[in-house]
């Protein structure tokens, strides 16, 4: 049996009529965090994102949601403590992507379409040249979906090494075709990608450790997820 990850996406902004409940479930470094953002709506999107992490976690190790304990990498990225399952989360806007394996090393990103990344020369600062290349080939009307499925699979990349910004965007390739299955060059042997779409005008991209390997991905209702969990108790 091939290797898998489990891929989820959930609207932030749904979550958040259940505020309360996800804060809740919080350790003291993330509620520091959360009360560290300017914008409220940008701070709940945060409580929300970490309680639902939380509590989808805690259904694979067994253990309350509230009790789960992590750590960090040398760069940053965090990693269960006292447990071998894999993760990675990204948000953006009012979405939250998460990728989870029991088998593979992962990362994942998700982005908003924001047509300024392009008007401001984003990807002749931090793509490589084939990729700039590439891009500039393209229709000037599919330039925006391409960039964002390269730039989503370079950041995911970069989330599943754990190496943060020591690891140069400009120094792997990856393609940029949004329609096909994504393609990883230069600088990743032994990884591969998988894409979804979660909403319109959004791109996503997961990355894992094995040149092949299996996705399930769907969707998350974080509100009904909560009252399984409530019933249950």
């Amino acid at each position: 049996m091939l290797p898998q990850v489990d891929v989820f996406w959930a609207d932030l902004d749904a979550a958040v009529s259940a505020l309360p409940c996800w804060q809740a479930l919080l350790d003291s470094h993330e509620a520091a965090r959360a009360a560290h953002f300017r914008f409220e709506g940008d701070r709940n999107r945060y409580i929300a994102c970490h309680g639902i992490l939380r509590m989808v976690l805690g259904r694979y190790v067994d253990r309350a949601p509230a009790a789960l304990r992590f750590d960090l990498g040398s760069h940053g990225k965090p990693c269960l403590r006292d447990s071998d399952l894999q993760f990675n989360l990204s948000h953006s806007r009012h979405l939250a992507l998460f990728a989870i394996s029991r088998d593979l090393t992962v990362g994942c990103d998700v982005e908003f379409h924001d047509e300024r990344f392009l008007a401001e020369n984003i990807p002749e600062h931090f793509f490589s040249r084939a990729e700039v290349a590439e891009l500039h080939a393209m229709p000037p009307s599919g330039r925006l979906a391409a960039f964002f499925a390269g730039w989503t699979r370079k950041e995911a990349y970069i989330k599943a090494r754990g190496l943060g910004l020591s690891l140069p965007l400009n120094s792997f390739d990856v393609s940029l075709a949004p329609s096909v299955q994504p393609a990883l060059y230069r600088g990743c042997d032994g990884w591969s990608a998988r894409c979804v779409e979660p909403a319109p005008h959004f791109s996503a991209a997961i990355i894992a450790k094995a040149p092949v390997w299996q996705m399930n991905a769907q969707p998350l209702d974080a509100l009904a997820l909560l009252a399984q969990s409530s019933i249950a108790a």
